[in-house]
């Protein structure tokens, strides 16, 4: 039974999961939102992020499988497929009241989030407009943490513009190691067709433009210049990097954009709204 449990947890991708929810909590938090609003908005993200990741997994099975990726529970057997499906449509069930418990606007916002994430799962990753469903999804997040405020404000334009770079980068960052397994199972969305060397350097531009909104926005408090100085520094190892560098480079850019987060909160979190 706890072998099922812990393997149904792996499914859900739980370090994204956890993270996108912490970020979520933190800049409600930081903006004024109070214990109890932050809580709920904490549990939306939540159970959104759990059916995304559940449904990447079961849609991603016979992908998995065909590769041997045993980081995949369904791929190595762990549980039956049906488990981790029925596990995806309960959590979008739960997310459905748990957003709109936030307000009409960010539970709207929240659900146009996760169902473009759900549309990145079952239809787009394998397209050109795999892009999409990122920047949409990761621009909203700032729109569904503003509107839980008292009044539903809206957040201001280049922190939502931040939240789009940052989702681009990520996809294309996510991307980069997966090339072989990738061109093994048909899958073919933007980055696998322009390559990961070009993907990277694709990344490492948006989170610098992510970074450059963020000094705008927190007026160049110093965390925000710290950390777009550390996006700086991913261009400069993007640009030169060779073969047997590309993952210290990508783990570069991870790292880069948890500075970008980080600062955000610390510097930025009261300045989400106008």
């Amino acid at each position: 039974m706890w072998s099922r449990a812990a393997a149904l947890l792996a499914a859900a991708h739980p370090l994204p999961s956890a993270a996108v929810t912490a970020f979520a909590a933190a800049t409600g938090a930081a903006a004024g939102l109070g214990a109890g609003r932050t809580a709920l908005l904490a549990i939306a993200i939540l159970a959104g992020q759990l059916s995304i990741g559940w449904a990447n997994d079961y849609v991603d099975a016979g992908r998995d499988r065909l590769v041997d990726r045993r980081d995949k529970p369904l791929a190595r057997g762990a549980l039956p497929d049906r488990v981790v499906g029925i596990a995806a449509g309960i959590a979008l069930l739960a997310d459905v009241p748990l957003s709109l418990g936030l307000g009409i606007r960010p539970g709207a916002a929240h659900l146009v989030a996760v169902g473009g994430a759900w549309l990145y799962d079952t239809l787009l990753k394998p397209t050109v407009a795999s892009v999409v469903p990122y920047a949409v999804s990761f621009g909203l997040l700032p729109v569904v943490i503003a509107g839980a405020l008292p009044g539903e404000p809206r957040p201001r334009l280049l922190i939502v513009v931040a939240g789009g770079c940052l989702g681009v980068a990520a996809h294309f960052a996510n991307t980069i190691g997966d090339t072989a397994d990738d061109a093994r199972t048909g899958v073919r969305g933007l980055p696998q067709r322009i390559g990961p060397a070009y993907s990277l350097a694709t990344s490492a531009v948006f989170v610098a433009a992510a970074a450059g909104c963020l000094v705008a926005v927190t007026d160049a408090a110093v965390p925000a210049l710290a950390a777009a100085a550390a996006a700086l520094a991913v261009l400069v190892v993007v640009a030169a990097r060779s073969g047997s560098s590309r993952r210290l480079a990508f783990r570069a850019l991870l790292l880069a954009v948890a500075g970008l987060i980080a600062a955000f909160v610390v510097s930025g979190g009261s300045r989400l709204v106008a």
